[in-house]
């Protein structure tokens, strides 16, 4: 009891603290207002006039805020309006004897209407409302009777018909907190507006700018209208209003009569904002707990276990309950942004649990409240977080009036239905089940599942423990037996799989299981699960069944790769260096493809024929592998022996076909070039099949020879093959090529005959490897086909 009445001492002289600093900001913001009204003057200058009036009359800044609202005198109706004294600004001659000076505003640009007249004499009108204005300010206690002071002084000055103040919540939408002029249906349908699109009142707090609503047909296209109906407000115009460092008040100015707002009207509502920055300030300072209880009920309630709160409503005239204050809470009850315990004390209700606006909930309490009955609601869904993860709990809420007050209670419902459905779909989901065993009485339990899983009937009842191995295969039942042994003798857990023959065919099952013992350490009970593993364990043999097939065909396929590289190797050696061929320097270069297991059909020859002459061919056999390196050994022998026996190349090409269409070991088609060079008149003659044209470099300028006419090899059975022929000169490159070197896959081959150009006029070394940079240039990755490349130089002089 000492400790408790220790506890309420501190929380009354804290509220007494409380109460002293809301009243000093309440006359301090009226006083500021005040000043700011009658001088114009902004907030920081109105506070240092009333500092320097305190100082220079020996009285602290309270009583100086008093005496300076005491001097204010009413307004009487019909006298003329002098012009209204300004505070004297720093530097100004009249600052520092403090003597207020009469400013008469001549018409400058500044005060000149969008029209270009002078409007001096509507500035000291717009002063003279406002200073009015600022005046009746100094009584308003409430937002209701801000509205309704509004409206009395912005009625004749701005032909206003209704006021609406609306305040934003935290969770982004707006609260009705004082109206005037307009019926209370109307302002009980707009007392909540959520956050969204389109909304005048939210833009404008958004934009900290006014928005001027004065075209009714445009502005329901752009805006949700307030109005039942809308066209009854012809235009309106919102305002924020600053209460703090930000702006969370909205004033709404709403008219019957149509038109723009006039630049004098808007002027002066532009200044109200400033002038009910005060009264909105201390409006907030007193928002304080309500009486000298909620100390000692905040020490009882954060003894108590559970989620539960103590509330008062806040009540707005006709709208009857607008929110509720909480003034008390448990230290288990935690808001949706985290806060618990005492740190929801002073807030209000719906900004802490929003979910409590719905329909049921707000009308119970309501009852609640108005007949003392307690209400408790239907089970509803709530998510909650339980040792770091997010669970889904069903609730209760109950509230009973205690005092002028409410008690607000959630109470966590979980029946035992919902846990035996989770239960179920734990069971079905994870195809296992619960099972138990009585070691003294000798009888068991199952699940459903486990009935299912060993395709038995419920009505033949469980298979005792000691004979559950004799329902296994017999290779399984040996290790089953043992474990079951070692539990029922030791108390020693197991996770043993075994088979069973049930529903047609093989399952594969799991059984996990430990022992409850007595006092004595001797096990009396076993309980545990039975899964069916039967769906895993068939992927599992399917993938070791595949890996195995793939590494079977995997070594296959290597093999063969190998068997036709040495294949190839021993059919197409490659010299190691350039040669020397009929007066021409030739260098020939073969990259076999990296990717794949197989090896490719592209192969060359390069030979000086009897007479002289030289011979040269460069072919791609369609294909991989060993029966494509079979062709290719074919065509390059036959096409050789053909040429050197005296065949023409056309003619050669033409047997060559003839023998790819009627050999049955040939391996469909091929593409062929032949070209044979005479070194007397420098002269060389060439023939194609459907392949690539040679690439020819001289004097610095590249292009590819015009191919004569030829169809590739074993396409048809009547080709025409014709011959061209050029003269080679000195210091000429001539490039033969497979179409590995330019063919990319998903781009055009012409892309690769320019890359080829541009790369072999870049790279035109003399060197004796005068391939390589060409070759790495071009193949920068690993090749996706083979590559063969015939090289020939011409000399630039005879050896």
């Amino acid at each position: 009891m000492v400790a408790l009445a220790k506890v309420v001492a501190r929380q009354r002289a804290e509220m007494d603290r409380l109460r002293d600093q809301a009243v000093t900001s309440a006359v301090l913001e009226r006083a500021k207002g005040a000043l700011m009204a009658l001088s114009r003057c902004t907030p920081d200058e109105a506070v240092e006039e009333l500092l320097r009036r305190a100082k220079a009359a020996n009285r602290t800044l309270t009583e100086e805020c008093w005496v300076a609202l005491g001097g204010l005198v009413p307004p009487v109706h019909g006298a003329v309006h002098e012009p209204r004294p300004t505070l004297a600004r720093p530097g100004d001659p009249a600052h520092a004897t403090g003597v207020p000076t009469t400013h008469h505003r001549a018409g400058t640009e500044a005060d000149a209407d969008v029209d270009g007249t002078n409007d001096a004499e509507g500035a000291d009108d717009d002063l003279a409302a406002l200073g009015r204005l600022g005046e009746a300010l100094v009584g308003v206690r409430t937002p209701q009777e801000l509205a309704r002071c509004l409206l009395e002084h912005l009625a004749p000055a701005a032909g206003a018909d209704g006021i609406m103040l609306y305040q934003q919540l935290a969770t982004g939408g707006l609260e009705l907190i004082g109206h005037a002029g307009i019926d209370d249906t109307l302002a009980a349908q707009w007392c909540h507006v959520p956050p969204l699109t389109g909304v005048a009142a939210l833009e404008a707090l958004r934009a900290r700018d006014p928005q001027w609503l004065e075209d009714i047909e445009a502005d329901r296209e752009r805006y949700l209208l307030i109005g039942d109906p809308p066209e009854r407000w012809r235009s309106r115009a919102w305002l924020p209003l600053s209460a703090g460092k930000t702006a969370d008040v909205c004033l709404g100015v709403l008219r019957t009569r149509e038109g723009a707002f006039t630049p004098s009207v808007r002027r002066l509502l532009r200044a109200v904002p400033r002038l009910c920055a005060g009264p909105l300030r201390s409006f907030g300072a007193q928002q304080v707990p309500a009486d000298d209880t909620t100390g000692s009920a905040q020490a009882v309630f954060g003894s108590l276990p559970g989620v539960a709160i103590l509330v008062t409503p806040l009540r707005t005239g006709a709208l009857g309950v607008e929110d509720y204050r909480i003034d008390a809470a448990t230290a288990d009850t935690v808001d949706i942004v985290g806060r618990a315990g005492d740190e929801l004390v002073g807030r209000r209700i719906l900004e802490c649990f929003p979910s409590m606006a719905g329909e049921e909930l707000w009308q119970g309490c309501l009852r609640a409240l108005t007949t003392g009955e307690p209400f408790e609601s239907e089970p509803f869904a709530s998510q909650e977080i339980v040792s770091g993860v997010a669970e889904l709990s069903l609730y209760t809420l109950r509230a009973a009036r205690l005092g002028d007050g409410l008690v607000v209670t959630w109470i966590r419902r979980e029946s035992s239905d919902r846990q035996e459905q989770r239960l179920a779909d734990v069971q079905r989901l994870g195809n296992l089940g619960w099972a138990n065993w009585n070691l003294v009485t000798h009888e068991g339990s199952w699940s459903s599942q486990v009935f299912a899983i060993f395709d038995r009937a419920p009505d033949q009842g469980t298979i005792p423990l000691a004979e559950l191995p004799a329902h296994t295969l017999p290779q399984d039942a040996p290790a089953l037996a043992r474990a079951i042994r070692e539990l029922v003798e030791t108390g020693r857990a197991f996770d043993v799989p075994f088979r069973i023959r049930a529903g047609g065919g093989i399952r594969h099952l799991r059984v996990v299981a430990e022992a409850l013992t007595d006092l004595d350490g001797t096990p009396v009970e076993v309980h545990g699960f039975v899964q069916d593993l039967t769906a895993q364990r068939s992927v599992e043999l399917a993938l070791v069944e595949s890996e195995q097939q793939n590494l079977t065909q995997h070594g296959v396929l290597r093999a063969e790769r190998t068997l036709a590289a040495r294949l190839q190797h021993a059919l197409l050696p490659l010299p190691t260096r350039p040669v020397r061929l009929a007066g021409l320097r030739v260098e020939v270069a073969y990259l076999p493809a990296q990717t794949g297991l197989h090896v490719g059909g592209d192969w060359f020859s390069a030979i000086e024929l009897p007479d002289g002459d030289a011979l040269f061919v460069v072919g791609d056999v369609a294909g991989h592998g060993i029966d494509a390196v079979a062709t290719m050994a074919q065509l390059r022998f036959t096409a050789k022996g053909m040429v050197i026996t005296g065949s023409s190349l056309t003619g050669a090409l033409a047997r060559l076909n003839t023998l790819l269409l009627h050999s049955r070991d040939s391996h469909g088609a091929a593409t062929m070039v032949l070209a044979r060079y005479s070194p007397g008149k420098r002269r060389l003659v060439w023939a194609q099949a459907g392949h690539p044209p040679p690439l020819l470099l001289r004097d610095g300028v590249v292009r590819y020879l015009e191919r004569p006419r030829g169809m590739l090899l074993g396409a048809s059975s009547s080709p025409l093959y014709t011959e061209s022929e050029f003269r080679l000169e000195p210091g000429d490159r001539l490039i033969l090529y497979t179409d590995g070197l330019v063919e990319r896959p998903g781009e055009s081959i012409d892309l690769g005959l320019e890359r080829l150009a541009e790369a072999v006029v870049s790279h035109h070394p003399d060197g004796l490897d005068s391939l390589g940079p060409l070759l790495a240039a071009l193949l920068r990755d690993d090749p996706r086909d083979d590559v063969c490349v015939v090289d020939i130089r011409v000399p630039t002089e005879p050896e």
